[in-house]
């Protein structure tokens, strides 16, 4: 009814080309206008003002010649003061755009490595950018942003990259397992080292003690009882020794069975060896 009567409504965000018999007239901005159709006033069309995307996937191939699938994103929108150029001198933007995005991308990819074309993302987004202002200033539109939201190499060459980052990871493993290792043997024979030195340490003291309890023992009893000689005493010390290491011996239910030859003769024999040995160690120690 309002387009009858030469009324139309324009909404926000959005502006209308107003032609006369065919020619351009003017922009129509938001609001309601009068368009007198009866003098030749029409309507062409409506041009959003808002920011509009467009992802372009495009195909290409890596300089150490690896094909990786592109994906960037472009953010655009038409400019008011620009709304004619917008309208009337492109007939499919989204194509317009894609065109130029497929130029630079596989202008710049080619140039880069695999690696490269990852840590670059951002220059070739910044090169489509820039080339994209240029041409489609021309054309009433404006770059909002550009971003290269992913790169997506062979599924053959990502299962491979994978493999060798994990076979990367299992080596690294592997030589510090190897290196605990190493350190835990170390100190397992430096603690065992330390372990036999202390142990060596205590016997040799033990048996120093022993000899020189030995000797006090002698002469003291050579002094309290008059007649006898040191090697009476010793002789005595040694076979009651002896004796209590007997009833020790049969004492315990753990320890195993052992032969010794018993008697007057023996426990002489063995006295004499304790003796001699005893006095050996205490004439080695000073």
């Amino acid at each position: 009814m309002g387009q009858a009567l030469g009324c139309i409504q324009v909404d926000q965000s959005t502006v209308a080309v107003k032609e006369n018999f065919g020619k351009f007239n003017d922009v129509l901005q938001p609001g309601c206008h009068f368009l007198p159709w009866c003098c030749g006033s029409q309507l062409a069309g409506h041009l959003s003002l808002r920011v509009q995307q467009l992802d372009v996937r495009c195909e290409t191939k890596t300089k150490d010649n690896v094909f990786v699938t592109v994906v960037a994103s472009i953010q655009y929108r038409a400019l008011a003061e620009k709304a004619s150029d917008a309208f009337y001198k492109l007939s499919n933007t989204r194509e317009q755009i894609q065109a130029y995005v497929f130029d630079v991308i596989r202008a710049s990819v080619p140039k880069l490595e695999l690696d490269s074309t990852f840590e670059q993302k951002n220059d070739i987004a910044k090169s489509v950018e820039e080339e994209l202002e240029k041409a489609m200033s021309a054309y009433g539109y404006e770059i909002v942003q550009t971003l290269i939201v992913d790169i997506e190499p062979d599924e053959h060459v990502k299962r491979a990259m994978n493999e060798i980052n994990a076979a990367a990871r299992l080596r690294v493993a592997a030589n510090e397992k190897a290196e605990a290792e190493k350190i835990l043997q170390i100190k397992r024979a430096e603690g065992d080292a330390e372990s036999k030195y202390l142990s060596g340490l205590g016997i040799a003291r033990q048996r120093q003690a022993i000899v020189e309890g030995l000797r006090d023992s002698v002469l003291a009893f050579s002094k309290n009882v008059p007649g006898t000689s040191a090697k009476d005493v010793m002789d005595m010390v040694l076979v009651t020794q002896y004796f209590d290491t007997m009833k020790e011996i049969g004492a315990s239910t753990k320890s195993s069975s052992v032969f010794i030859p018993h008697g007057p003769g023996a426990v002489k024999d063995i006295a004499s060896q304790i003796r001699d040995g005893l006095l050996q160690a205490n004439t080695t120690h000073q």
